[in-house]
């Protein structure tokens, strides 16, 4: 089936090569960014039918697309193309709705099937992915449960918003300390940035996002 696809990554050559691959498959390529806050804009304007997204863009996150998709409205699948291999990464994708992952040392027929698959509405990961995925996933409900108390306060301020200055006075701890906690539990959720903290707050119910 010809697909209409949009492609984000922050690399001009890789989106030539990708667009080669795909136009050679038969695809459409209806449009391209390196900036993910400039493709939501386009995909709505677009609407193609499966959008290829790399994570790591420069100083942004690939991350910021699926929460602009979802306050668009967008019904376009995602499919993640990118370098990384971070568990979390892969289950963070697929709950917040991506269609595909797939490495970018992957075989182009693998990307084919994973972009052909999410234009049919299904989903598709290679055995590499899927095993990475399970990983993430139980990591993430082994974290959850192995929080402190005191972890857990911290994790619902920052969702929030608090800086560390104002967690230490409402904790009575100092700056640094609290500092150190936010390191340690990023570590231990195995999460990027507080972006991700975030919405890892929200899915677990520690905050609602009307809180913010």
């Amino acid at each position: 089936m010809r697909c209409r696809i949009y492609l984000i990554d922050d690399h001009a050559l890789v989106r030539e090569g990708l667009r080669t691959l795909l136009q050679t498959a038969g695809h459409e390529v209806v449009g391209e960014s390196d900036d993910p806050g400039t493709a939501s804009v386009e995909i709505a304007r677009l609407e193609p039918d499966v959008v290829l997204l790399d994570l790591q863009l420069g100083q942004r996150s690939g991350f910021e697309l699926f929460d602009d998709a979802r306050r668009r409205a967008v019904k376009s699948r995602i499919v993640v193309l990118t370098m990384s291999q971070r568990p979390q990464h892969i289950a963070d994708a697929l709950r917040l709705g991506a269609h595909g992952y797939v490495l970018k040392g992957s075989s182009s027929a693998e990307l084919l099937r994973a972009v052909e698959a999410a234009a049919r509405g299904e989903r598709h990961l290679g055995p590499d992915e899927a095993e990475l995925a399970v990983r993430g996933l139980t990591e993430a409900a082994y974290s959850a449960r192995a929080l402190s108390a005191r972890e857990r306060q911290v994790v619902v301020m920052v969702a929030r918003g608090a800086s560390s200055a104002e967690i230490g006075e409402q904790l009575h701890l100092s700056p640094k300390t609290v500092d150190t906690y936010r390191s340690r539990l990023m570590r231990k959720l195995g999460l990027a940035d507080a972006a991700a903290l975030v919405r890892w707050a929200v899915r677990e119910g520690m905050v609602d996002l009307d809180e913010r």
